[in-house]
């Protein structure tokens, strides 16, 4: 069996450990003779499923009591409108801060139904940086503050948290979730599609402080109010069962093969390092991003020479390195460095893009 190097921006590759217990356990999950892709939601077992999936997610991300862990659907791009639903109840006002495509759309939507100001863009250079911030700028009482804190296509990243008092701070965690720890304590409600670092496609988590639910627009249909859902434990209607026990091995992989979410970021920061440090003294390739907001997860890169791109894409594909096309909107390349990408195959990719670069020169 051949297994290419994914680079996929999402959904991503997953751990071969976690594949394969998956595949030892499709069609008799320990010992009830069924699939866990076929059993009942509202059965014993899967009960103990999707606590045990909430408890391990709690223990890797140092999930606080007062915080409510969902396992939802719809994408991210549902929180885009569940986020001002349930939270811009009070002033009807929100902050956002739109550093790539998500932020803005996810800001377009809340615009629906509130007053949502423009704090900082950074569209007027690509989004290649993330905006300095002027608390001067920031509506007082406004009822959320909203960021994406890492910028899938265009490869940037949050690396300090803006200081928003006490206006909750929202954050789209897609694409970085468990790549290194983060300080729940530091934000009203998180959010992730799976697809990226937690799981396949089809579940997404969120972690919002309790004080928060409870208080949606009369407007907001039952199924999009994280009060829904957190009183019925995530079991209001069928879940995505085995997207959320995919994310449990995952998890599992995550804490007691890896050691945790410490030991993750090594690991993170070394595989980025490599393909950082080539591009910055590469003659061929270069990165797109400036330096001190580039991201561990999503590298962006050019050659400059879009015919040049297309070759290099198509001979990484040959040579069983896929997905490095960037985004329909950049062009160029982008290598997603998620935590199941090993660090051999960063390795080999720059090796091939350094033998790319002597037999294009």
């Amino acid at each position: 069996m051949k297994r290419v190097y994914n680079f996929s921006a999402g959904p991503s590759m997953l751990p071969e450990p976690v594949l394969r217990r998956a595949a030892e356990e499709m069609l008799d999950y320990k010992g009830s003779g069924q699939s866990v892709m076929e059993m009942s939601h509202r059965s014993k077992i899967f009960e103990d499923i999707i606590q045990s999936v909430e408890s391990l997610l709690r223990s890797v991300m140092n999930i606080p009591d007062n915080y409510k862990v969902l396992f939802l659907q719809g994408g991210a791009s549902t929180q885009f409108a569940m986020v001002p639903l349930n939270l811009m109840s009070r002033s009807k006002k929100a902050d956002y801060v739109l550093t790539g495509q998500w932020a803005t759309k996810a800001y377009k939507e809340a615009a629906r139904y509130g007053e949502v100001n423009v704090v900082a863009s950074s569209k007027d250079k690509t989004f290649t940086y993330i905006p300095k911030l002027d608390p001067a700028t920031f509506t007082k009482d406004a009822d959320y503050f909203y960021i994406c804190m890492n910028n899938t296509i265009y490869g940037t990243m949050y690396h300090t948290l803006p200081e928003t008092g006490d206006v909750p701070l929202v954050a789209d965690v897609s694409s970085c979730i468990l790549s290194q720890p983060i300080d729940v304590t530091k934000f009203g409600l998180l959010f992730a599609g799976a697809q990226k670092n937690m799981g396949p496609a089809g579940l997404t988590v969120v972690i919002i402080r309790e004080d928060l639910i409870g208080k949606a627009m009369d407007i907001t249909p039952i199924m999009l109010n994280y009060k829904t859902h957190a009183d019925n434990g995530s079991m209001f209607n069928t879940p995505p069962c085995y997207s959320i026990y995919m994310c449990g091995l995952v998890l599992d992989w995550l804490k007691n093969t890896i050691g945790g979410l410490e030991e993750m970021e090594k690991i993170n920061r070394k595989k980025a390092g490599i393909l950082y440090d080539f591009l910055d003294n590469s003659k061929l390739f270069h990165g797109t991003v400036v330096k001190e907001d580039r991201s561990l997860m999503n590298i962006p890169f050019v050659t400059g020479d879009e015919a040049m791109d297309k070759k290099f894409i198509a001979a990484a594909e040959e040579n069983g390195f896929v997905n490095l096309k960037g985004h329909r909107t950049v062009g160029g390349m982008r290598a997603s460095l998620y935590n199941a990408m090993p660090v051999e195959g960063v390795e080999k990719l720059v090796d091939f893009m350094a033998k790319f670069e002597k037999e294009n020169a």
